[in-house]
């Protein structure tokens, strides 16, 4: 017999009834409201002395227990005889079991040591009504059993009709009905329908599982295969040169050469943005594609795509350099935009005061062009809505953005001219007579001061060749200084003092900030002996030192 009289068995209901553990096998004390195992909680029994025994020697008590008489109110159940059970048999009662080896009898049994046994039978009043049976309902476990009949008798198994049991797997009952799995209360299906057959399987439910294997199979296959190939396989890529098919394609600033490569692959330029990329980096010159609009062709090999791009020529812009004349500007936009020669010109000349001057430019009526000096040199991107009056206004307007910037119309006072039109003519010129920046601020001085009423060496004239040259709309510094001298023309700076009517060309940033800063040094002349190297002198002696080494240079690279 094991602690308070539990038997061998395993458990007869499941853990999570009200009433679970060993209350007796009818369960009726708990359900009554009585405490397990005795009576009151609150009352304290004394310490009963019993001669030591040992403890389990016996499975069984040598003595059965005597029918209780103290407790006549008690209603007591007891069990006959089971047939077929083996002859030594516990007898129950209603507050427990007793594993002896009496036979069960059927007179009421009384408990000699009731008085003294802490666990015994206390006497509770039961009304009706008072608790609810909590075995009454529909939803309820089933009641305790007595060990010795908890295997006796197996639970019955609900047989699955026949044609339910096909269907179990569509109708989603999830195969219980045909598997061999244990029930959680111990008993077995055999898999088979009435009549001992074995239960069919539904041909569509192998179907729908054979679909969904392939199904998750191929999938993975495919997801698997995709990745490999996109981690570890060459970018896709077409060949050649591509298309007759020409797209514009206009790469902002600040794009990487992967924003790059999708956008040329969205324009159907490259078969994917990787294989630029790939071929960017093979390319030594792959890093240095500028932003602008470029003229692409549809299906081009990545490799052939880099090699336009790193090409500035191919760029679909227009690049106004540093000191570039109106007419060299206008020629670039007639050849990038297809239009006949003299067009743009034509709509210069003829839209001058629409195009967004300035109010203080343009009023000299001896101006050659009022625009020139007022398209300033940058990059402009072309588009397919590009035309000489959107480019003309955009040039306009960076040159006033960056004069306004500067200043010029507050400095020109300060630099002893008359208006903000001859700040840009003074950089005009010395952009124009300057091999390089660094001789900037020398020739903004020498332009200075041979203006001065005190120069008396120059009488005030500049004698700047690069305004004959403006003239003759050349570049040549082989030309007769007598015929410089003798024509008469208001560009022409060998002729009439001062500075001419208006800029000769567009000067860039350096060669503005130079005429706003000159250097000081009191130069008044220069030459280039060598002509790449221009020398600044003070006195008109070392000038003429210079210029007569420049034109022995000169005799000699003509061979004469």
């Amino acid at each position: 017999m094991t602690e308070y009289g539990r038997g061998r068995g395993s458990e007869p209901w499941h853990p999570e009834d009200p009433l679970y553990g060993d209350q007796g096998w009818t369960g009726h004390q708990t359900q009554q409201g009585q405490a397990p195992y005795g009576g009151d909680p609150q009352q304290q029994y004394p310490q009963q002395q019993y001669p030591q025994e040992p403890q389990y020697q016996e499975p069984y008590p040598t003595q059965p227990h005597q029918p209780y008489s103290q407790h006549p109110q008690h209603p007591q159940y007891v069990e006959q005889q089971h047939q077929g059970y083996a002859p030594h048999q516990p007898v129950y009662d209603s507050q427990g079991w007793d594993t002896g080896q009496g036979q069960y009898t059927g007179a009421v049994q009384v408990d000699p040591y009731v008085a003294a046994d802490p666990y015994a039978s206390q006497p509770v009043p039961v009304y009706p009504g008072e608790t609810p049976d909590l075995y009454g309902t529909d939803d309820a476990y089933p009641p305790p059993r007595p060990p010795g009949r908890r295997h006796l008798e197996p639970e019955p198994v609900e047989e699955a009709d026949e044609e339910e049991s096909e269907d179990s797997f569509i109708a989603g009952g999830g195969g219980r009905g045909g598997d061999d799995g244990d029930e959680p209360g111990g008993g077995r299906r055999s898999g088979r329908s009435k009549g001992g057959k074995p239960k069919k399987r539904s041909g569509m439910a192998c179907l729908i599982a054979a679909v969904v294997i392939i199904g998750v199979v191929g999938g993975g296959g495919y997801y698997g295969y995709s990745y490999l190939k996109a981690r570890f396989g060459a970018a896709e890529d077409f060949a050649g040169e591509g298309t007759d098919e020409v797209v514009d394609v206009e790469i902002p600033k600040g794009a990487g050469l992967g924003q790059m490569g999708r956008i040329l692959k969205d324009a159907g330029v490259v078969a994917s943005a990787q294989a630029f990329v790939d071929a960017a980096g093979a390319n030594p010159k792959g890093k240095s594609i500028q932003p602008g609009v470029y003229p692409m062709r549809k299906k081009m090999s990545a490799a052939a795509a880099v090699a336009l791009m790193i090409d500035p020529s191919k760029l679909n812009v227009i690049t106004v350099a540093e000191g570039w004349r109106n007419a060299k500007v206008y020629e670039a936009i007639d050849k990038k935009l297809g239009k006949p020669d003299g067009t743009t010109r034509d709509i210069a000349q003829r839209e001058a005061k629409n195009l967004g001057l300035p109010a203080w430019a343009g009023n000299n009526p001896k101006l050659m062009d009022p625009l020139e000096g007022f398209l300033y040199p940058a990059r402009y991107d072309l588009s397919k809505d590009s035309t000489p009056e959107s480019l003309l206004k955009q040039m306009i307007k960076n040159a006033t953005d960056k004069y306004a910037e500067l200043g010029i119309e507050g400095k020109a006072k300060e630099l002893g001219l008359e208006n903000p039109l001859q700040v840009v003519t003074v950089a005009s010129l010395v952009n124009a007579e300057g091999k390089n920046h660094e001789d900037f601020r020398k020739m903004s001085e020498v332009v200075y001061n041979r203006l001065k009423k005190t120069n008396d060496v120059t009488n005030q004239k500049l004698e700047f060749d690069s305004t004959y040259n403006y003239i003759k709309g050349k570049s040549d510094i082989n030309f007769s200084i007598k015929e410089a001298r003798a024509l008469d023309h208001p560009y022409n700076t060998h002729f009439v003092k001062g500075l001419p009517p208006g800029p000769i060309g567009n000067p860039g940033a350096d060669a503005l900030n130079a005429t706003l800063n000159p250097d000081h040094g009191g130069w008044m002349f220069f030459v280039s002996v060598d002509g790449d190297k221009t020398t600044f002198t003070k006195t008109y002696e070392e000038h003429q030192t210079l210029v007569a080494e420049f034109l022995e240079r000169q005799k000699q690279k003509n061979g004469g």
